[in-house]
């Protein structure tokens, strides 16, 4: 099957399998509006893919993705047309991601944030490289984390663990991911790919139905939970995105990136 995708998010075939490559390695695999649109896209797609039985996510490169483009999100405080559609299609990646029937395994090769944490975290299976680490810095910019872990890191995790990092930003080192609830199993950086494979075709083998089925079951849980905080934090999210303190914070980052 053909995939209707920019080059920022591939797609690549073996067998029942499909590996989801987001695909900006020389930038981190930041997301930029076009890997956005992709990220809010693919999944339909994928499950239009009647061959497919099982989805691969993981990172070009050395990251898994370093979250929001900078550039991107500076456009926004000129840009409301723009800002407004990137919260529309936040909202859509994850209700995707929630929908799609079958079962996705995050293969977390790297740093996840923002974003990035958030699209490994709604993975069935999070495979988490013993280098890699997840963190959620959307107060360290002024922002909500209305399309991050504020919604549902407390469905996943113990509410008092995840309430220093969402309030503080600190990474997540991978067993510490493990041991709160965000990822499945720590694995060594070489092995990374490969265990996502082989734990795929073991899913791909499963009957079919019966674990379309058994993933519906789950997700509903996850989907409820959610509705009434997602779209509260998506709400708050759009007002910090207007602050003075987000214009601030904003600013002195890419400051300091440029200045690398």
């Amino acid at each position: 099957m053909a995939y209707d995708l920019p080059p920022e998010l591939t797609v690549e075939s073996d067998g029942p399998i499909r590996t989801v490559i987001i695909n900006r390695p020389e930038d981190l695999n930041a997301v930029n509006q076009a890997l956005h649109w992709a990220l809010a896209n693919v999944w339909r797609q994928l499950a239009a893919d009647t061959e497919a039985r099982v989805v691969i996510l993981t990172g070009a490169g050395r990251t898994f993705s370093a979250g929001g483009d900078l550039d991107w999100i500076t456009s926004f405080l000129e840009d409301p047309v723009g800002r407004d559609e990137s919260i529309r299609e936040g909202a859509q990646i994850i209700e995707e991601m929630l929908r799609f029937p079958l079962p996705v395994i995050a293969a977390v090769n790297g740093a996840a944030v923002g974003l990035g944490a958030s699209v490994a975290v709604l993975s069935d299976i999070v495979l988490i490289s013993e280098r890699a680490h997840l963190a959620d810095p959307h107060v360290a910019v002024g922002l909500v984390a209305g399309d991050g872990g504020a919604a549902f890191w407390p469905l996943l995790t113990p509410i008092l663990r995840s309430r220093e990092y969402l309030y503080t930003g600190d990474r997540i080192d991978a067993a510490t991911a493990v041991e709160v609830g965000l990822a499945s199993r720590v694995v060594p950086a070489q092995d990374l790919l490969a265990e996502a494979r082989t734990l795929a075709h073991r899913l791909a083998a499963q009957p079919a139905e019966a674990l379309r089925a058994t993933k519906r079951v789950v997700n509903m849980y996850l989907s409820q939970a959610l509705a009434g905080p997602m779209q509260a934090g998506f709400a708050a999210e759009v007002v910090t995105m207007q602050s003075a303190e987000h214009r601030e914070k904003l600013s002195a980052l890419r400051q300091r990136v440029r200045a690398r």
